[in-house]
């Protein structure tokens, strides 16, 4: 069995070949340019390779109701050459092969809970932390969806009031995660890009404060067993305990389970970057031929 992967992000799109495991035999990867033009470099990238089956973790919004007449169209992106393309759609018309689409943060979390750090747990959630901020869902041992996915960068934030910002970067909410902790948000507020800031800036402690709220509404709601904070941002290692000292304080000892006992255990780093999103992919795809 030889499974295709494309990790659709907004910057660059990754291809690959993966075995039934999902092991990544072969990747590459091409710049996000106008949806023709790439679409051009996603099929000449599989183009010759006789995979059984294409799975595809992309950014969004896209949809994902499997009676739509649009499903799996990227919708209101704001990437706006992008908007109402049919990725699904033309992917799986040129191919040929079964196709299955979720979220790259959907991907994500579906490679680590199988193979990565959220490994035999059946509830985990994936935040990513980078440009934007996502996040995926597996309860139940299930990808959660619903009206349309869930948009965790856009949950509502209590602004910090020592934070130099008024309101967050995000152009549609003033006060969500993605407006406040996002790496845009970083440089908007200091004038530098997060990985300038050096190691002892107040601006960590600021950016742990956001995330820990983030964290904190996702163990209050859909209960994880684990929570994985990946993406670009969290290359600064000394946020992890930052964030978990932060929650710790935020729960005020409501919460009782042994979990919550080792938090470094409970909030961890992904195991499979930057691969998850790939590797969830390849799973994407094993799922579209039943398996």
């Amino acid at each position: 069995m030889l499974l295709g992967a494309l990790e659709a992000g907004g910057t660059k799109m990754v291809m690959g070949l993966a075995d039934s495991e999902g092991r990544i035999l072969k990747q590459e990867a091409c710049p996000t340019r106008l949806p023709e033009e790439t679409l051009g470099d996603i099929l000449a990238f599989f183009e010759g390779e006789k995979i059984d089956a294409l799975g595809i973790a992309t950014f969004g919004p896209v949809d994902l109701r499997p009676d739509s007449p649009t499903y799996g169209n990227i919708t209101n992106s704001p990437k706006l050459a992008w908007r109402n393309f049919p990725l699904y759609a033309r992917l799986k018309e040129a191919l040929g092969v079964p196709c299955a689409i979720d979220t790259d943060v959907n991907g994500a979390v579906l490679a680590e809970a199988e193979l990565g750090a959220g490994e035999g747990l059946k509830n985990c959630v994936y935040f990513t932390v980078g440009t934007g901020i996502g996040g995926g869902v597996l309860s139940g041992g299930q990808l959660v969806h619903g009206l349309i996915h869930p948009e965790w960068g856009h949950v509502i934030m209590n602004r910090h009031p020592e934070d130099p910002l008024q309101r967050g970067v995000c152009p549609y909410h003033e006060h969500c995660v993605e407006g406040y902790a996002c790496g845009p948000a970083m440089q908007a507020r200091w004038a530098m890009p997060a990985q300038e800031l050096p190691d002892d800036h107040r601006g960590w402690a600021l950016e742990a404060h956001y995330l820990a709220q983030l964290c904190v509404d996702a163990m209050m709601t859909v209960s994880p067993e684990r929570i994985i904070l990946g993406g670009g941002v969290m290359h600064h290692e000394a946020l992890y305990p930052m964030v978990r000292k932060a929650v710790t304080g935020m729960l005020g000892g409501y919460l009782a389970s042994p979990a919550l006992n080792d938090m470094d255990s409970y909030i961890v780093a992904p195991r499979l970057y930057p691969d998850s999103g790939l590797v969830g992919a390849a799973l994407l795809a094993k799922q579209a031929l039943g398996r």
